[in-house]
């Protein structure tokens, strides 16, 4: 008789479902396991024979490896079959229990060991039967645990399944034995199979030729791949698409697909296709515009390049154009001669390729083209090997330009020296022309005297038979020289900011601590600095003799170049290299083709800066005037004061804006003001300690000496307004220079604030365009408050702070 609950009934099906489940998987388990390797070497087998790796072989070899496959898969079916144990029940019933907590299948089935009779024991164990059932519920059939990397490390399974997949997709498609009358009996009668693979730089798919249609395109170069299967005589092969065929065996053909023709296989399962030829076009390549020049005197010329499959490689080649070149001077000889200048161009990946535009970049200021007449080419070559050359282009190949007239001089001695060793004589007597006025006797540099003579000594020594070692050696002496006398510190000032770059460079490659970073990037800073500040005063000098810049320039000013090196910095302490590296790449080029900002530049910004923060500052200081006054009455009487507590803490805060405001502006300043230590850097950095003292001394509502330290403030300001004007306009920066004192209202003998400095006795204009007070008015003003700080102080009713204060102002004025 059935005594369970329907809840029971409904549980005991459950438990039953969940165990049938869970012990097929566990057949399934213990099955792959203990078949695994049985089971790899059959799928090997069996790939093997679709790939007709059995065809080929011999009746008497096929027949020795027969029956060792045969004994190989016995053997080892045996040894699985000793392996395989059949789970049951009980190992289900284990696995789905230990899945559970506590146990609950288990637990169902224990019986209460006593306390038969006792009805409280029998209470507590009906409880815990209840609560087991309950857990029961949620028992969920478990899936095979096949776990066969310990048994196959090396993942041969994998191996072996991946290549009968290959041979079920790929393979002939049927079975294919060799050797005797097995292999007659076994074949399917005659197939084939082909495929075209494509080069590969076409990047074009493989086609299989029993997926084509009866006309279809291949791309030139192609191989085509035939292999028949069966009788020799059942199936051939016919094809005009190629001049010459590479056959193998009767039964395999291969060769290139070298024009339009047909393919056609004869036979019962025979096909014929038209292939029509995809030919390989030769590559495009032309430049664009014309050739032009940066400030260092780098060539850079547009080009554009495409091609079908692909551009393998290109170069720029630059000769010298002699029919464009005036017979005078020295060119009037034969020019030595020299091969061609080829400049290499980076090629993009694979995938961009194809068609691309770019830019070629080469200093050549130093070869011996450098300024005449050339004809310029683009060579390209395709993957094919096809070659393409661009419409030749006429120009000047760019060089730097020299603007000192000595330098420039020695520059074109030097290039007719290049031209030919013919013209040694001339050079040596231009040289020691050049430098005649060089011997200190005529207030020259001797210096230069003696090494401008030693050159020509050296070319009138050898002569034109000097050497090639000689020649170079000479023309390099030449080429210093010039490079010495247009640069001055410049070239200096270059080098120290190279190395700079390169130490922050390797800083970046290794992985330098943010210490090591923070030094590299202050050398930097300073190195950078000294060269924006010789290169403003070279570009003075060319702009004085007209130079007209054919490169590509921009304007940059020291804001700019402060804010990228904080970035660069940046980024390193984050550890984010390539970034970096980006900017510093960027931060390169911006040196190189800059043009130092002038007119509202880096100095006349700074001065505009400093004369709103002394405005502010003198509001600020009338304000804490007007709180002292509120805070011990107007009329001496200090039991009657104003509250101030409040505005104290709000001017507190205005001078700690204001000093944040002067702390930023010190790092603004331009070059030629932060690198003099006596220097408007200096006065500004005394203004924010003083501004710092007075914020202090505002928290703790001290007005008489928050006073004094705005006064110093104000002073050193001043100071720094007059030492910024005096530094702008000696830096080589007229046009700053000019602007500065424009702005600073100094044309007009004002002060900064728009006030007469003593320098002129008419009225004037401010820095705002209001009108100024006469100097009568100022002195008259200034008297009058003179006479009232002598009236305070001889009250002496008036607190002790005030009198101490009043007292210090006295012995200022």
């Amino acid at each position: 008789m059935d005594t369970q609950t329907p809840t029971e009934r409904a549980l005991t099906r459950h438990i039953k479902h969940t165990l049938r489940l869970t012990f097929v998987g566990l057949v399934v388990e213990r099955f792959v396991q203990a078949f695994l390797w049985f089971g790899v070497l059959v799928a090997c087998t069996l790939a093997a024979a679709m790939f007709g790796a059995f065809a080929v072989l011999s009746a008497l070899v096929f027949s020795i490896l027969m029956v060792c496959l045969a004994l190989a898969l016995i053997v080892s079916f045996g040894i699985c079959v000793k392996r395989f144990q059949m789970p049951t029940m009980r190992d289900a019933r284990a696995r789905v229990d230990g899945a559970l907590p506590h146990r609950p299948l288990q637990a169902l089935q224990d019986l209460a060991a006593t306390g038969h009779d006792n009805a409280q024991t029998q209470g507590i164990w009906q409880a815990h039967q209840a609560r087991m059932a309950e857990q029961a519920w949620a028992a969920r059939a478990i899936g095979p645990h096949l776990r066969l990397s310990a048994r196959d490390p090396y993942a041969l399974r994998l191996m072996a399944i991946t290549v009968l997949i290959m041979g079920l997709l790929f393979g002939s498609g049927s079975l294919r034995f060799g050797g005797g009358s097995l292999a007659n009996d076994i074949a399917l009668g005659p197939s084939w199979e082909g495929w075209i693979e494509p080069p590969a730089h076409t990047g074009k798919p493989t086609l299989y030729l029993a997926d084509m249609p009866e006309r279809f395109t291949a791309p030139q170069n192609s191989k085509v791949t035939i292999r028949l299967y069966g009788d020799a005589d059942a199936l051939q092969m016919r094809q005009t698409v190629s001049d010459e065929s590479d056959q193998v065996t009767p039964l395999a053909q291969d060769f290139t697909l070298e024009h339009t023709g047909e393919i056609e296989i004869k036979g019962d399962t025979g096909r014929l296709w038209n292939v029509a030829l995809l030919p390989d076009q030769p590559p495009v390549a032309e430049l664009i515009g014309d050739m032009t020049r940066a400030p260092s005197g780098e060539l850079r010329q547009s080009f554009r390049m495409s091609d079908d499959f692909g551009i393998a490689r290109a170069q720029l080649e630059i000769e010298l154009d002699k029919n464009s070149i005036v017979a005078q001077y020295g060119y009037r000889v034969d020019p030595e001669p020299r091969q061609a200048v080829v400049l290499s161009i980076p090629v993009p990946r694979a995938l961009q390729r194809q068609d691309f535009e770019g830019v070629v970049t080469e200093n050549l200021s130093r070869h011996a083209f450098s300024g005449l007449p050339v004809q310029a080419r683009l060579k390209a070559w395709d993957v094919s090997g096809y070659e393409t050359v661009s419409t030749q282009m006429q120009t000047i190949l760019p060089g730097r330009k020299f603007f000192d007239p000595l330098a420039a001089a020695l520059i074109d001695v030097r290039r007719e020296l290049l031209w030919s060793r013919m013209n040694a004589a001339r050079s040596a007597q231009v040289i020691r022309a050049v430098s005649y006025a060089q011997d200190d006797s005529f207030g020259g540099d001797h210096a230069l005297f003696l090494n401008l003579r030693s050159v020509a000594g050296m070319i009138e020594a050898q002569g034109a038979t000097m050497s090639d070692e000689v020649w170079d050696s000479i023309t390099e002496r030449l080429w210093t020289i010039a490079v010495e006398l247009e640069d001055g510190e410049l070239s200096e000032a270059l080098e120290r900011l190279r190395r700079a770059q390169e130490r922050l460079a390797q800083a970046m490659r290794d992985g330098a601590t943010p210490d090591e970073i923070a030094k590299l990037m202050q050398d930097l800073r300073d190195a950078t600095q000294d060269y924006i500040r010789q290169r403003a005063e070279q570009q003075s000098k060319a702009q004085d003799q007209d130079e007209a810049q054919d490169g590509e320039s921009f304007d940059v000013t020291a804001d700019q170049l402060q804010d990228l090196m904080d970035r660069i910095q940046e980024l390193m302490e984050q550890g984010r290299m390539a970034e970096a590296q980006q900017l510093m790449e960027m931060l390169n080029e911006m040196l190189e083709n800059m043009q130092v900002s002038r007119g509202q530049g880096a100095g006349a910004q700074a001065i505009e800066d400093l004369e709103d923060m002394l405005r502010e500052q003198q509001d600020l200081n009338d304000e804490t005037f007007s709180d002292l006054q509120e805070q011990f009455g107007t009329d001496g009487d200090s039991s009657e004061q104003s509250p101030s507590d409040d505005n104290a803490g709000a001017l507190a805060d205005r001078q700690q804006t204001l000093r944040g405001q002067a702390q930023q502006q010190g790092r603004k300043l331009p070059p030629e003001a932060s690198a003099q230590g006596d220097g408007a850097a200096s006065e500004l950095e005394r203004a924010e300690r003083s501004m710092e003292d007075a914020e202090e001394a505002l928290r703790n509502e001290d007005y008489a000496g928050a006073l004094d330290n705005q006064a110093r403030a104000m002073e050193a300001l001043r100071n720094g307004l007059k030492r910024l004007n005096e530094q702008m306009r000696h830096s080589g920066d007229p046009q700053d220079g000019q602007s500065a004192q424009a702005q600073s209202g100094q044309q007009n003998g004002r002060d900064p604030l728009g006030r007469s400095d003593g320098g002129n006795q008419g009225a004037g204009v401010g820095s705002d365009g209001a009108g100024a007070p006469d100097q009568d008015d100022v002195y008259a003003q200034a008297e009058e408050l003179l006479d009232e700080i002598r009236r305070r102080s001889a009250q002496r009713e008036r607190a002790d702070e005030e009198l101490e204060y009043l007292k210090r102002l006295l012995d200022r004025f």
